[in-house]
């Protein structure tokens, strides 16, 4: 086995620290006393280290790290048994659904090479990520009804970097992204906290906007767009930071864009072509186009990566729809960079989107005391799979449609009306 080369010298350490201290004290607010489960590529572990740092500062109880390595996964895929990929570590989970009940907050550091499974069966790759899904929903239910403060920050992985910036030494790549990453997380401002506060407040304003015109659906059109999405029952927007259950304000994403709602699971009709592609297992998937009836999709195609699209799609009931809808102005930092990250954190914050899958219960008013039940009767998906793809671009207008069946401009152009 090889020893990956060391490019941590090609990432600005001042901005990287920065980073940590957002992570802790914007997207997690992390709470005197409060366990901490983190779970990071191996190659992060610079930014681990400083987020350890901060969430002890802030008088974390205990910090645990959880690591994964690109060659071991892909050992599995090169020598496991065929049976190994019906299997996943639901033991490992099933201790993560314990920490978050007994109230420990969550971190995700994102940076695994999007394309690392790209070579491996399709067929063994879907095989593994369902039994990944279905082991891990103890845990996944404390994040996707927002129970707990959690977030997602990223890294710029060295494999993840040759993959945006292909042209240049791999050195370079990781010194752009690292870059990128950090303008897009705000952590390149003299007082990154201050900013993620005014920011914060933009988001908020939109959201109650949105809130207070009350629409019963979305009507996008464009190229290859004609697409009406009805909201959920009772449905309530929200963007940046958001209270959760716990009392915690946090902000789940750095970086974030969006504002987002949850859909009517069963009241989504018309096509919607995608306007960028979605990196999703190792495969990109390009050019989506999908019909929905009934809020279900019946046709679907792309020009690379059907394959895999079609068997995301049939996951479970619920994959084929929709859990979110979010609005994010194409004129956004990231949309600006005119940097293809091929990974949704980033990619999703360049642009309108919609989501496939499981809807977030705190996208409804009073969504805390919702039961599952009452959520799915109001319109609320639910699904062992939540995969984020764009659909905006300077080109798609959309409108709010009100009960009445009036519309009232929300997007022309991409940009707020």
């Amino acid at each position: 086995m090889t020893i990956a080369p060391d490019f941590t010298h090609a990432v600005d350490p001042v901005k990287l620290e920065k980073l940590g201290e957002v992570a802790v004290k914007v997207g997690l607010q992390l709470q005197a006393g409060q366990d901490l489960v983190i779970t990071a590529p191996i190659a992060a572990l610079p930014l681990v280290r400083h987020i350890t740092k901060h969430a002890y500062l802030a008088g974390a109880g205990i910090v645990t790290t959880f690591y994964s390595d690109e060659e071991t996964t892909l050992s599995r895929y090169q020598h496991g048994s065929d049976g190994s990929f019906d299997k996943a570590s639901g033991w490992l989970y099933e201790g993560m659904a314990k920490a978050y009940a007994n109230g420990a907050a969550r971190l995700a550091v994102a940076g695994d090479n999007p394309m690392l499974l790209s070579g491996q069966d399709p067929a063994k790759v879907a095989r593994a990520n369902k039994a990944n899904s279905i082991a891990y929903k103890p845990a996944l239910e404390y994040i996707s009804n927002f129970d707990i403060n959690w977030n997602i920050c990223s890294y710029p992985n060295p494999s993840w970097a040759k993959l945006v910036f292909p042209d240049v030494p791999v050195e370079i790549a990781v010194a752009k992204l690292a870059d990128a990453i950090f303008a897009a997380s705000r952590v390149d401002q003299a007082d990154p906290v201050a900013a993620w506060k005014i920011h914060n407040g933009e988001l908020a304003k939109r959201s109650a906007w949105l809130n207070g015109e009350r629409f019963s659906a979305l009507h996008f059109t464009g190229p290859g767009t004609d697409l009406t999405v009805g909201l959920a029952d009772g449905h309530e927007w929200h963007g940046g930071a958001s209270i959760a259950k716990n009392g915690v304000t946090c902000n789940p994403n750095i970086p974030t864009e969006e504002v987002f709602t949850t859909p009517h699971a069963l009241k989504v009709e018309g096509h919607v072509s995608s306007t960028k592609p979605l990196s999703h297992q190792g495969t990109l998937i390009d050019n989506i186009q999908v019909r929905f009836e009934a809020g279900r999709i019946v046709e679907a195609k792309a020009t690379k990566g059907e394959e895999v699209l079609l068997k995301v799609l049939d996951t479970d009931e619920g994959a084929r729809r929709l859990g979110e809808v979010a609005l994010v102005p194409h004129s956004s930092p990231i949309s600006a960079s005119g940097i293809l990250f091929y990974n949704t954190l980033f990619d999703e914050n360049a642009s309108c989107h919609i989501a496939l899958g499981q809807c977030y219960s705190k996208c409804f008013l009073d969504g805390a005391s919702l039961s599952q039940d009452q959520i799915k009767a109001q319109g609320g998906n639910a699904s062992l799979i939540h995969i984020d793809w764009m659909i905006g671009s300077d080109k798609v207008d959309i409108d709010g449609v009100s009960a009445d069946g009036s519309k009232v401009p929300v997007m022309r152009r991409g940009e707020w009306a």
